[in-house]
């Protein structure tokens, strides 16, 4: 996770509203190139140019282009050395019983060792789909059946959450995503603050009311190669599956402290396996327990990410004006009290 430094973040943190300023990095890429040097058949060159040797050595009065090339034997030579450099030098001709003596039949190539089960994709740590399901059998179920089955598979760990989301609205969602891959999503809480009603009951200062705050988290988009390729689609095949993304949710006060190192509570995947054939994407989170962020309080984050970045769908009006303002930095647009209102609307 890239660390973004902002005074506004403190701001937040006192109660203000705030904003990230995301940062732009520029990578320089250094690509080593190296020309190789390669020598041309002779007897290529010969053949080629029969007919003018032998139109020569007639002039000449010699029989034979052999014989032709042995009173040029040593013009021939001397040119050759004067071509010759470091780079490039003149290959010697080895003798007859040389080069019988350097010719070595490699040994047969041994075996090649049948791959085990992919665990992670191109060593990003993401467990491909087919860790989950058997990919080939679900492609030929329907997309309700894939969708029963994806909840059924995740059912039984509380930690865990899923959800099959139509390829279309995905690409919308993934496309605002690569604009805005940082936002800021407020959690919803009941909080107990004591009451400020005037009563000459001695028990009076014991009574409380119920307040609804929120906590600010912090979410960042990342993409990825895909985790796995179909092996009947040839690499050049037009597909949908050309990336996996992931989303990590941190609380906002860990990350002002830690930056890159703070842990995140929720990890989502999506999966673009089916895209193609089913129009759909498979979508897995992760809630790491002891986090402070339950399983139901962490679906209400995912939910809210549609909310934003969905546009053209869900994301309209103010919600994507305030995801856009946050990307610009607009801290006169971008309101915390507007973020916590456009969040609980549907």
């Amino acid at each position: 996770m890239s660390s973004v430094k902002s005074p506004v973040i403190k701001s937040l943190l006192r109660g203000h509203s705030l904003f990230l300023r995301t940062q732009q990095r520029r990578w320089a890429q250094v690509h080593d190139v190296r020309f190789l040097a390669t020598h041309h058949d002779p007897s290529h060159v010969l053949e080629k140019y029969r007919s003018k040797l032998a139109q020569k050595a007639k002039q000449e009065g010699h029989g034979s282009i052999e014989s032709l090339k042995e009173a040029y034997k040593d013009k021939i030579n001397d040119l050759r050395q004067k071509a010759s450099t470091a780079a490039t030098p003149e290959p010697s001709s080895p003798s007859p019983t040389t080069a019988k003596a350097t010719i070595h039949h490699p040994p047969p190539p041994p075996p090649r060792p049948q791959s085990a089960p992919a665990k992670s994709g191109d060593g990003t740590g993401i467990k491909p789909l087919s860790s989950y399901l058997d990919v080939e059998k679900v492609l030929t179920l329907p997309p309700k059946e894939i969708e029963a089955l994806w909840r059924l598979r995740h059912a039984n760990n509380p930690n865990s959450i899923c959800a099959c989301i139509p390829l279309e609205t995905y690409k919308r969602i993934v496309s605002a995503a690569r604009q805005h891959p940082q936002f800021i999503l407020p959690l919803p809480r009941q909080t107990e603050v004591p009451s400020t009603e005037n009563s000459e009951s001695e028990d009076a200062s014991k009574k409380t009311t119920t307040a609804t705050g929120a906590d600010i988290h912090f979410l960042q988009w990342a993409f990825h190669p895909p985790a796995s390729r179909p092996n009947s689609a040839p690499p050049s095949a037009q597909t949908a599956n050309t990336h996996t993304s992931t989303i990590i949710f941190t609380h906002l006060g860990a990350y002002k402290l830690h930056g890159s190192f703070a842990e995140p509570h929720t990890t989502i995947t999506h999966h673009l396996d089916l895209a193609d054939e089913k129009g759909l994407v498979l979508m897995h989170g992760q809630v790491m327990p002891d986090r402070g962020v339950s399983t139901s309080e962490a679906s209400w984050l995912v939910s809210c990410v549609q909310r934003f970045y969905d546009f053209g769908g869900q994301a309209n009006g103010r919600k994507s004006e305030l995801l856009q303002s946050f990307t610009k930095g607009d801290t006169e647009n971008f309101k915390v009290e507007d973020l916590v209102e456009e969040s609980e609307k549907l």
